[in-house]
């Protein structure tokens, strides 16, 4: 009787973790290269304001934030290309050199223009160093460690949420918000040393012949256009506005199935449904976080600092509903943790109507981001796991970019299309709590399906 394959959890001993010794250096590269990427992204909340108004640019601030998200979609799909073909380390190597530019050239700003463009370059490195840093760990650890792997990569977003915002307001009101970007530079210059001193130990990859769909990078450009277009136009309701709204929706329409795998748009059981609900889940988040916040200030009249209570919580419980995952403890099969977290964050977005009526405490808008928050510490980990457990690794690359790419999309589309709303409500006279109702009760005719959704990513 011929004896059963070992598998890879057969010959990965119980105690191993990602601190073990064989795991230790790639563990603490990949922490500290994600805990400036995140540092990055929220101590920006309180100085990207003030270095778009010293530079007399408020009229183009949408762009200043839209274009970190634009430039991510094309930097996405680029990167997934050379992941699979030249492996990750050419990626992060790429990708933190030019996200150390991008610092240098948003803190040299002397125009709106060039703060932007540091943005747009920064945006294009940090989704190059994720595509690599999702790669390295689906090289570098066995398949049973890999959710411990991605839930430290969520959970280094923790100490950033609580203190990043503080640090950046002190330096921009003491010395200049210039510093908040020179100081990133010069812990990104030297974080950097230590994953690039493990990535020599990976593996190089075999150049080997693959059918790369054509035009792919050429589509992946203009769906970055398109949606930095579709940002522009939903922030007015003039005749140029809907015009470059209108242009960046038909060139999404076009170039959008080209980057995404087939049977995507879909909802074809598998992959194709797990990056769909990636796209989904990460446009109704990104929604509540935009418009819950400035509901709370300017509707409900809540001091800045609480409605920032929101934030940080929501980035807590999203931290640490992704550590909760990662334990094999919680012997949960993962479509099962997809289909929970779809649920809490469907929920999350009808707490959220409920918080713009005067009846109700202000803080209950706080409780649906902070409990949406939770929601996607569930399911975008569990939908990474998922595509890595069942896609060949030579196509790790490939499926890691239509993930970023649909995460991006999501984000971009969702909060153009409640701007729209927002922006149609006012323009016709709806009362404050009213259009902010509006727009929460879109989202949550989204967020609903998406949960029926969550039940064709069982593999």
């Amino acid at each position: 009787m011929t004896a059963a394959p070992l598998t890879e959890e057969d010959v990965t001993p119980a105690k191993v973790g990602i601190f073990s010794k064989e795991y230790r250096a790639s563990t603490i590269g990949f922490a500290s290269v994600m805990f400036l990427e995140g540092f990055a992204a929220l101590a920006l909340v309180t100085t990207l304001p003030v270095a778009v108004g010293r530079l007399d640019g408020l009229t183009v601030y949408a762009l200043a934030l839209g274009g970190f998200v634009t430039m991510s979609l094309f930097g996405s799909v680029l990167a997934g290309e050379i992941a699979d073909k030249r492996g990750p380390r050419l990626l992060l190597v790429l990708g933190l050199g030019l996200f150390l530019a991008g610092l240098l050239l948003a803190g040299t700003a002397t125009t709106v223009w060039q703060l932007i463009a540091g943005r747009c370059v920064q945006g294009f490195a940090s989704s190059v160093v994720v595509v690599g840093l999702n790669v390295t760990i689906a090289q570098s650890y066995p398949s049973k460690l890999r959710p411990k792997a991605l839930s430290l990569m969520s959970t280094c977003w923790i100490v950033p949420s609580m203190i990043g915002p503080a640090i950046a307001g002190t330096v921009t009101e003491l010395l200049s918000w210039r510093w908040v970007f020179f100081g990133l530079a010069i812990l990104v210059s030297a974080a950097s040393l230590i994953p690039l001193g493990f990535l020599r130990r990976l593996s190089p990859v075999t150049a080997e012949e693959r059918s790369t769909p054509p035009g792919l990078v050429r589509a992946a450009a203009i769906v970055a256009v398109a949606a930095g277009l579709l940002h522009f136009g939903a922030s007015g309701l003039d005749l140029v506005h809907v015009l470059f709204a209108l242009a960046g929706v038909i060139a999404l329409v076009i170039s959008v199935p080209r980057l995404l795998p087939e049977g995507t748009l879909r909802a074809v059981r598998g992959i194709p449904a797990a990056i769909l609900l990636r796209g989904l889940a990460s446009g109704i988040y990104f929604a509540l976080e935009s418009y819950i916040p400035l509901m709370l200030i300017n509707q409900r009249q809540i001091s800045v600092t609480a409605a920032g209570i929101s934030f940080t919580g929501a980035t807590l419980l999203w931290a640490g509903a992704a550590w909760l995952q990662g334990h094999p403890w919680s012997e949960v099969p993962r479509h099962k943790l997809v289909l929970l977290g779809s649920a809490v964050i469907a929920g999350s977005s009808l707490i959220a109507i409920l918080g713009v009526l005067a009846v109700v405490p202000p803080m209950t808008a706080s409780v649906a981001l902070i409990v949406a928050g939770f929601g996607m510490g569930l399911v975008l980990p569990s939908l990474t796991v998922l595509a890595f457990d069942h896609c060949p690794p030579e196509d790790q690359g490939r499926y890691s970019a239509a993930m970023q790419v649909s995460q991006g999309l999501g984000s971009v589309v969702m909060i153009g299309a409640a701007g729209a709303l927002f922006n149609v409500g006012t323009a016709v006279g709806y009362s404050g709590g009213l259009v902010y109702g509006v727009v929460f009760a879109f989202v949550a005719l989204i967020a609903l399906p998406a949960c029926l959704l969550a039940l064709r990513t069982r593999i």
